[in-house]
Order: structure tokens, then C-alpha cells, then sequence
């Protein structure tokens, strides 16, 4: 599909758009600054990307409406220098502002057909699902990704119930035609199950932000994922 065939502000008009679309990202990296081992998380984030991460989701729940945009302003040049996409989690006013490629909603954020009204057919937004009945909502809506999990367990999603295992992700690829993203305890070794189940990618945060060298593992995920793929 061309530019110029692009008339309406469909999902599959905005991949074909985007720089980076998240089916081709491979690794999703979402941010918590409270997992960097004390580090400073914009130096944790910028090893990521010398790495090769190109996708960033700033989600640092618990700062006010200021700090989230000082916070972003910084990682945004950092994502604009590494040719990066940064999405800002559930605060479109903040993403506007920053002049953000996106946002990425959960089921307590504006609605997504509100937030594409105000962000316009060019920006990106991602939805969280943690079940089938979710996917097939976000499908409803049209965003332009969806993130599943947790997949497998782990610390920083326990309120979200149990892991789903990849078996789920298989499901939801089924009734998913939208960019799939699985997230929760995914570690190397487990990306060849997730992809193999379906998913276009991987999102990852302890994995990439709690290791001691945060380069070295975001270059064994991304070997991982091209391995998935079988692409190396």
C-alpha cells in the first residue's frame, strides 16, 4: 500500500507510515526507573539504544504530570538521535506536549478512540491486554499494537493474575491481525516460544533495565529475537 493510498486513518495506514512500525521493532522496552539497581534510568535506557532498541515506553507511574515531562524530554532526544520511537504510557496530554511518536493505554486510560482523536492518524498507540476478551476489544477499537501478558511470571505484572503462557499468545494470534507484543518474564531463552507462538516481538523491562550491563543484554534480545525469527 502506497502514501497516497492512505486516505483513511486506518492501523494498516499508519504501519505503512511509520519509521519503525511495531511489527518490525522486535524488542519493546518499557521503562522503571525503580529496577535500574540505583542507576540513573536515562543512562540505563541510552545503553539500550547504542544497543539497538527502537522502541521506548516511558511508564514511570508514580511522578507527577511535571517530572513525567522532563523525564520524556530527555529520553526523547535521546530516542530522536537513535532513530527510536518514545511512547509515553497513559498521559496523551504529555505525549502531545512532547511532541511524542505515541501512547500506550491500559484499560484505565482514556479511551482509545478518544486518544486517537486528539493524537491524529499519525501517532501511535499501543493497548495492554492481559486476557483473549482484551484482544479482542483492542482489535475492535484499532490500535495500532497490542502487548499480551503477562506470559510468564514475573514481579513487576502480579496484579495483573497469572501468567498466560505462550499457548495464549498462540490464541490471540488467531484473532489479532494488529502487530503482537508479548510481555512478562520474557528473558532469551523464551523469546524463540513466544514468537513461535505467534507474537511479532517481545517487551521487556528487568530483563534489559536490571541487568548489570544493560548493552549486553539488550544485544542477547535482539540475537534472540532475529533467531525467532530466523534471520540471523
Amino acid at each position: 500500500m502506497s502514501r497516497a493510498e492512505c486516505r483513511v486513518p486506518s492501523a494498516e495506514c499508519r504501519e505503512a507510515r511509520a519509521p519503525h512500525s511495531p511489527r518490525t521493532w522486535g524488542l519493546y522496552l518499557v521503562t522503571d526507573r525503580h529496577q535500574t539497581d540505583g542507576r540513573d534510568l536515562v543512562d540505563v535506557i541510552s545503553q539500550a539504544l547504542d544497543a539497538g532498541v527502537r522502541a521506548v515506553q516511558l511508564r514511570e507511574k508514580d511522578l507527577d504530570t511535571v517530572e513525567v515531562f522532563r523525564l520524556g524530554e530527555r529520553l526523547l532526544a535521546l530516542t530522536r538521535r537513535a532513530g527510536a520511537a518514545l511512547l509515553i504510557n497513559d498521559r496523551v496530554d504529555v505525549a502531545m506536549a512532547l511532541g511524542a511518536d505515541g501512547v500506550h493505554l491500559t484499560r484505565k486510560s482514556l479511551p482509545l478512540q478518544e486518544a486517537r482523536a486528539l493524537l491524529g492518524s499519525d501517532g501511535l498507540i499501543g493497548i495492554s491486554c492481559h486476557g483473549l476478551a482484551d484482544v479482542q476489544e483492542a482489535v475492535a477499537g484499532g490500535p495500532d499494537f497490542v502487548v499480551l501478558g503477562p506470559i510468564y511470571a514475573t514481579p513487576s505484572k502480579t496484579s495483573y493474575g497469572s501468567p498466560l503462557s505462550p499457548e495464549l499468545v498462540r490464541q490471540a494470534r488467531a484473532i489479532c491481525p494488529l502487530p503482537l507484543l508479548g510481555i512478562g518474564g520474557i528473558r532469551p531463552c523464551r523469546v524463540s516460544d513466544v514468537l513461535g507462538a505467534g507474537a511479532d516481538g517481545v517487551a521487556a523491562i528487568s530483563a534489559i533495565l536490571a541487568a548489570p550491563e544493560p548493552g549486553t543484554a539488550t544485544r542477547e534480545m535482539l540475537a534472540a529475537v532475529a533467531r525467532g525469527k530466523g534471520i540471523e
